[in-house]
């Protein structure tokens, strides 16, 4: 099992750049950074925590989450300073992006990191957050559909086109096209009851959060793993989200069938992050 960091990136801790060189010179597989353009301040829609980690439904959310850097200019850092490194997005929240520039960005890192890019997408959990960017909450998960299938159709043909309820528009050309192909893997990330039908239509990985119980997760780990089968799919890697640095769970995962986990580094000061990103490591070098 390979061991990733996922993180919020912001401007009160560690930089892009510290980060990026610690990784690879810990020899870390890949870093996944969140995305938020913004929080309301007025907030009605409850977060269910996935872990205890996290803070109470209705409370205040914190600061990480509104002061995140863009994850493509992040990530462009990461990779200019990097060589084996993956970068990704964890994730992309494509239900608050226009597909066919979030298309362009795509490949542009992807061309710009040579072939490294994991395109973690997502459609959140926030609702006041996306109706701030056009998006209507009960249409979101037909809206990332839309948008992944068009973001595709523009990364593999030289003109395409995409005609969908949300998602329309006549031939276009658009390049770079990304190194990878025919794109680079798109992880799909939820918890949902729908996820795996979305991971199994349109992605090439599922990303979800560790909830409180590693046996809860080995069981839908299973289950991906028959209906990938089923659909004469070759099997569907699954990279679990915000990993506690801890040996029971890590051994727990690989068990389950996870194909890659992700310890979750807090956001702090640059020394304080390379301590913990030291302890992190020895754990990882150790198993």
């Amino acid at each position: 099992m390979r061991i990733g960091i996922s993180t919020f990136v912001t401007d009160e801790g560690i930089g892009p750049v510290d980060l990026g060189r610690a990784l690879e010179e810990r020899a870390f597989e890949s870093l996944f950074v969140a995305e938020h353009t913004h929080i309301p301040v007025k907030r009605e829609t409850p977060y269910v925590p996935n872990r205890e980690m996290y803070w109470p439904a209705y409370g205040e959310l914190p600061r990480i989450y509104y002061r995140t850097i863009d994850p493509f200019v992040t990530l462009t850092a990461v990779a200019t300073v990097t060589r084996r490194l993956l970068v990704a997005t964890g994730v992309a929240l494509v239900v608050e992006r226009e597909p066919i520039s979030l298309a362009k960005q795509v490949a542009s890192l992807d061309l710009l990191s040579g072939g490294r890019l994991l395109v973690g997408v997502g459609a959140g959990w926030n609702r006041e957050e996306m109706r701030n960017l056009g998006t209507d909450p009960r249409t979101r998960m037909a809206l990332m559909r839309e948008r992944v299938l068009a973001m595709r159709e523009i990364w593999m043909r030289d003109e395409s086109e995409f005609h969908g309820e949300f998602v329309d528009f006549d031939p276009i050309r658009s390049w770079p096209k990304p190194v990878q192909r025919p794109h680079p893997p798109v992880l799909v990330g939820g918890d949902g009851p729908g996820v795996l039908d979305r991971v199994l239509e349109y992605g090439d990985g599922w990303v979800p959060i560790l909830g409180k119980s590693v046996h809860a997760l080995a069981a839908r780990i299973a289950e991906l793993a028959v209906r990938a089968e089923e659909a004469d799919r070759a099997p569907v890697p699954v990279t679990v989200y915000g990993v506690p640095p801890d040996r029971e769970v890590l051994a727990g995962l690989a068990e389950a069938g996870a194909d890659r986990a992700l310890l979750q580094l807090p956001t702090a000061p640059r020394d304080e992050s390379l301590r913990e990103l030291d302890r992190f490591a020895a754990l990882k070098d150790d198993l």
